[in-house]
């Protein structure tokens, strides 16, 4: 199929483009852009005058919930809300039921994928056995089922020696090992970050050192090991500026951010508001501020959405025995554009740390729009402003603080593979 894109303001962050050009697409690929191609005759033309053309966004953490955790979610239905938010690559953590330690399960999600015929998904491979953090998994059988990296998800590995030899395993076959720093001991029973808003509410603390601690310990074992490393989600000023430090010193590590640590604090909690129950917890504004910072400063590669969608008795417990975590597909580019239209960085910028940024952690050949690249595309209306229903979300998983807010940016048409797969 033959389709054209025109009139649009094409932002490709990773080829340094920023203007209204036309965009042409045959059989699944980019073959020009600004100069309609001699013979060129398209199937159908997309008109974006007034609208943003940018590579489609990629998700670095997305749980899916198949298998294991169907009646929560599935492949299918929640890659069409991360189409709805023009978000075409999805990556996936290892822990689902069964786990990611094989290379039939990595095979099976992946085709589970191709057949639903949206969003591309790409799993990251268990770094131990079940993970249980005791023993190592086939690490090069994994890769070779098309894992782009290998992780413990949030279960953490307690013996140290374990995770070191798991790195040099991960750097003798060049994975990408991806990493939560957590120390279970000193985050023990916690809910909330460790701080005033705990206090008051009576509500066990997870403190900075649990974080702080745990990426020290990551990142001597990164240096010892010289593995590439990724650190995922993290939430504290003060471990961030541990990994600026470290990658300013030429270790081989990045790191991102989930979009709503990016714009709520543990006081957004108010009196025991479960939506706001994530891990790691939201910390405090002075934390939120250093994170925005290190948007602009480099620390931070990429933002992702965290996305973990729970069916809605997941929340109305008590805020300890609530379950965590946001569905965030459907937010991800309106909570970075809204960054955007906060000052904190530009629109380019931006767009990079959703596009070519994190497929240059994933190691896949995407994010971009030069000729011969793969038509994933997401076309959106930057200055469309509309307010979050979220009973009117994509995603089976309704679970967000940002309910009622109003944002200014939405996905008009997403494409993958050259094929429309959603439009508004």
């Amino acid at each position: 199929m033959k389709l054209a894109i025109v009139g649009g303001r094409v932002v490709d962050p990773a080829n340094g483009v920023d203007e209204v050009q036309d965009i042409f697409i045959d059989d699944g690929f980019v073959v020009a852009l600004g100069v309609t191609p001699a013979g060129f005759k398209s199937s159908r033309t997309l008109d974006a005058r007034g609208l943003v053309v940018c590579p489609g966004l990629i998700d670095l953490r997305a749980r899916l919930r198949e298998p294991g955790l169907e009646y929560k979610a599935t492949i299918e239905s929640e890659t069409l809300a991360a189409v709805a938010g023009g978000i075409t690559t999805l990556c996936c953590p290892p822990d689902t039921y069964p786990v990611i330690d094989t290379p039939a399960m990595a095979q099976m999600i992946q085709s589970r994928a191709w057949q639903v015929g949206r969003a591309f998904v790409h799993p990251l491979g268990a770094l131990t056995q079940s993970l249980e953090g005791k023993q190592l998994t086939d690490m090069a059988a994994l890769d070779e089922a098309g894992c782009v990296g290998v992780s413990n998800a949030l279960a953490p590995i307690k013996d140290t020696l374990v995770l070191r030899h798991a790195m040099e395993y991960a750097a003798s076959f060049g994975l990408t090992v991806f990493l939560h720093s957590e120390d279970p001991w000193l985050r023990h029973n916690g809910v909330v970050h460790e701080g005033e808003v705990g206090t008051r509410l009576g509500l066990p603390g997870i403190p900075e050192a649990a974080e702080t601690v745990a990426v020290a310990r990551d990142l001597a074992l990164i240096e010892q090991t010289g593995v590439r490393a990724h650190f995922c989600g993290i939430s504290s000023g003060r471990a961030l500026a541990m990994i600026a430090e470290a990658k300013a010193r030429g270790l081989p590590v990045t790191a991102d951010v989930a979009a709503h640590h990016l714009h709520l604090c543990d006081h957004d909690i108010g009196f025991f508001n479960t939506q706001c129950h994530v891990l790691p917890p939201l910390r405090t504004a002075r934390d939120r501020a250093a994170l925005r910072a290190g948007l602009a400063s480099g620390a931070v590669t990429a933002i992702c959405s965290d996305h973990q969608p729970h069916e809605r008795d997941a929340k109305l417990a008590p805020f300890g025995t609530a379950e965590p975590g946001i569905s965030g597909l459907e937010t991800l580019l309106p909570l970075t554009l809204k960054l955007v239209e906060d000052g904190s960085i530009d629109l380019a910028a931006a767009i990079a740390l959703l596009t070519h940024k994190p497929a240059e952690i994933l190691s896949i050949d995407a994010g971009h729009l030069a000729e011969g690249a793969t038509a994933d595309i997401c076309i959106f209306a930057p200055a469309e402003e509309w307010t979050l229903d979220a009973d009117a979300m994509v995603s089976r998983g309704r679970n967000t603080p940002f309910h009622g807010w109003t944002f200014k940016g939405r996905v008009r048409q997403t494409l993958v593979g050259g094929e429309v797969v959603y439009e508004r």
